[in-house]
């Protein structure tokens, strides 16, 4: 009897442990290249912000370099001009999450980074009116929030609602 019940608690640990580790890799793999030092992080430069006003053309979800799971972009228009810019992992927020849509006004901060042989904007915050903020990095020094623990996170969004 006693083996018994130890060769049903050794399968539900096993288990157990093959589904963590499953739902580790995948979690893993989705964030594969969005570390802070990484090479697309390493792209972003806070010394070297601008500021840009246009209107939302779309909202889309395109890989930001190979092997890297999507980043919700943003096509804008600013004058004449056509431009790419890059927010956030969609694992860290869906387009739908951002409260931007076509023909919305914008004024984004961030910096120019060329991707893929393309330039790419890399937002550190959309601004649409007075009062709605989509904010993805620090100001400061450029920390992607996908990157800070829930602690950090939670104490840079409070902040922001001050």
């Amino acid at each position: 009897m006693r083996n018994w019940k130890f060769a049903v608690c050794s399968a539900m640990a096993l288990t157990v442990l093959v589904c963590w580790g499953t739902a580790w890799a995948a979690d893993a793999a989705e964030k594969k290249g969005w570390g802070v030092g990484e090479a697309y992080n390493r792209l972003y430069n806070p010394k070297e912000l601008e500021k840009i006003k246009a209107k939302v053309v779309k909202l889309t979800e395109t890989a930001p370099m190979p092997g890297m799971s999507p980043v919700v972009a943003l096509e804008v228009r600013e004058g004449n001009q056509t431009i790419t810019v890059h927010l956030c992992p969609v694992w860290f927020a869906k387009p739908a999450d951002t409260g931007l849509k076509p023909g919305d006004d914008v004024v984004i901060r961030g910096s120019w980074a060329e991707i893929n042989g393309k330039d790419v904007f890399m937002a550190s915050k959309v601004k649409k009116g007075e009062s709605q903020e989509f904010k993805v990095r620090l100001t400061k020094d450029g920390t992607p929030f996908w990157t800070m623990t829930p602690e950090q996170l939670a104490r840079e969004r409070a902040a922001k609602d001050d």
